[in-house]
């Protein structure tokens, strides 16, 4: 257990008086505190000294990470073996983007000969469909691609999609849709020509529900608009590990391309999941983001744990809520490019270690993730922000920002990092009483009147934040940016000894749907196995399907 290990014990002991320190004492204390706490790579700069941290607790972070065998366990994935324990997978996205040659085995085989073949398949299809010579079944060019998936196969290429549209050229418009919700394909089909779209239909089962539904719908569509049975067979292609499915629903053979089980859908987007981001950005700038995300695979592989970014990423959310027991992150990106980075973080975040028993199947006593929330920092700072100032609840934030922009116009980057750099400094050092008074006095104001407002004004500061800094935000620094996350994620699981590659909480919601479905949309059938509320919600859903049918 977790909790018996000398250096996790150490920790426990010098969190209580860390939760007593100020972090403007800290600095003033040490003016190499920001160079001493902070890492600089090829592609980004760390500042992580605005945390309630020392070299005592971080020391004893990096004994915490030895003495679980980070290192060990991390050559483990990247070589393949089945860290994925209640599933018996390996964990290879890594593999996805690795450019060595470098043979990786699963199961007595080498996968890179397979993502090989794959990558240059979708180099070939995208530049025949950019290129204009893959077209419809009447024979016109495509010029919208409307993909179809849900969760890892809808957010990470949405969200990579939106954070490079400065690097997207007007040869093809990418829409994404998720929700079964059938006024979100209705809104994106009614301006469309049936005739130049090609849907990307990403299932890894082909039966996932939400998906099915919408290929439906889209499939029916296009033929009652075609008059063409076959209308799939220019307009559809597949991103599936279910060949067999997926040629029934009409899909040519050579129109479909692999996913494999040990890649994660969360960590997808590398692999033909990636599909619409070729197709809109171009596969050129496809392969820099697998680089960029390469660059950042080798660097936690090979940098010592005190200067690898992944790691300390890890260890100071660690620190943060297993220890100092802050129970919420935010993820702050101030870069309209990243708009969706916060959903794309939680979605990875939560689903992979929000778990409750440890890799041995037994119950742990400790917190493990954080909740994941944020938004695009200047819209945050008119939303929640007031919360994270003074709010009851001290919530760590990830600041994420570029300090250049592929939009040049004046002052406005300017203003942007202003704001970035000014509200961590502000979360960190806050303002009291007493210099609210001293403001006051030298402005002329009534101190007596001022008395009144002053406990409102009070800021208690002393609330941790890292600083992310891009050099830009481009195909290459993406890469390295959403591989860093990654690789927090997974250090982040083995510090806190859970398995973080199952979703076994997503799929109980999910069988449990479609035993609901079938009461919906069969009315009479037998409901005794519902609790009482679930009943009386199918029964107002059939009472007023009823009334305005």
């Amino acid at each position: 257990m977790r909790t018996q290990l000398d250096s996790w014990r150490r920790l426990k002991d010098l969190a209580e008086p860390a939760k007593h320190w100020s972090l403007q004492k800290l600095f003033s204390q040490d003016a190499e505190r920001a160079a001493r706490f902070s890492l600089e790579l090829p592609d980004m700069y760390l500042d992580y000294s605005k945390n309630l941290i020392d070299e005592e607790v971080m020391g004893s972070l990096f004994d915490l990470a030895e003495e679980v065998g980070l290192v060990d366990k991390t050559r483990a994935m990247f070589s393949g073996e089945m860290i994925n324990t209640t599933e018996n997978r390996a964990v290879l996205h890594t593999a996805l983007r690795d450019s060595s040659g470098s043979a990786v085995q699963v199961n007595g085989e080498n996968v890179q000969t397979k993502i090989a073949a794959e990558l240059a398949k979708m180099q070939n299809f995208v530049e025949l469909v950019r290129d204009g010579e893959w077209r419809g079944s009447t024979r016109k060019k495509i010029r919208d691609v409307v993909s179809l998936g849900v969760g890892g196969s809808n957010l990470g290429p949405k969200m990579v999609s939106q954070a490079l549209k400065p690097y997207a050229d007007s040869e093809l418009r990418v829409h994404y849709v998720s929700n079964v919700d059938g006024n979100s394909l209705a809104e994106t089909l009614r301006p469309l020509n049936p005739q130049t779209v090609l849907f990307v239909v990403s299932s890894k089962t082909f039966t996932t529900t939400e998906t099915m539904t919408n290929a439906r719908t889209a499939l029916n569509w296009l033929e009652s608009a075609l008059f063409d049975k076959k209308a799939v067979e220019k307009h559809v292609v597949a991103v599936t590990s279910d060949f067999a499915k997926a040629r029934e629903f009409g899909v040519l053979e050579e129109n479909i391309f692999e996913m494999w089980d040990w890649v994660g859908g969360r960590f997808s987007l590398w692999s033909a999941i990636g599909l619409p981001i070729a197709l809109e950005l171009g596969f050129d700038n496809f392969e820099k983001l697998l680089r960029g995300a390469e660059n950042m695979d080798k660097h936690f592989l090979s940098a010592p744990i005190n200067e690898n970014a992944p790691v300390l990423l890890a260890l100071l959310s660690l620190w943060n809520t297993t220890f100092l027991n802050f129970r919420a992150q935010a993820i702050l990106p101030y870069d309209q490019g990243l708009h969706l980075f916060s959903a794309y973080m939680q979605q990875a975040e939560m689903e992979s270690n929000g778990k409750s028993v440890n890799i041995h199947g037994e119950p742990i006593d400790y917190q493990t993730v954080p909740l994941i929330w944020g938004q695009t920092g200047i819209d945050g700072q008119h939303a929640f922000y007031q919360y994270l100032h003074q709010g009851m609840n001290v919530v760590p934030a990830d600041f994420i920002g570029s300090v250049s922009s592929e939009i040049t116009i004046e002052h406005h980057q300017d203003i942007l990092l202003a704001n970035l750099i000014a509200q961590s400094q502000a979360l960190m050092n806050g303002v009291d009483a007493n210099s609210l008074r001293r403001t006051a006095l030298s402005a002329g104001c009534n101190l007596q009147e001022m008395e009144q407002i002053i406990p409102h004004k009070v800021h208690q500061g002393n609330r941790p934040s890292n600083t992310i800094l891009l050099p830009r935000l481009d195909p290459n620094t993406l890469g390295a940016l959403i591989a860093l996350y990654e690789h927090k994620i997974f250090a982040q699981g083995v510090l806190l000894d859970i398995c973080s590659f199952d979703q076994w909480g997503v799929e109980l919601g999910k069988k449990q749907a479609n035993e609901v479905q079938q009461a919906l949309t069969k009315p009479g059938r037998d409901e005794g196995e519902f609790d009482s509320s679930t009943r009386g919600l199918i029964a107002y859903c059939h009472k007023h399907r009823s009334l305005t049918v």
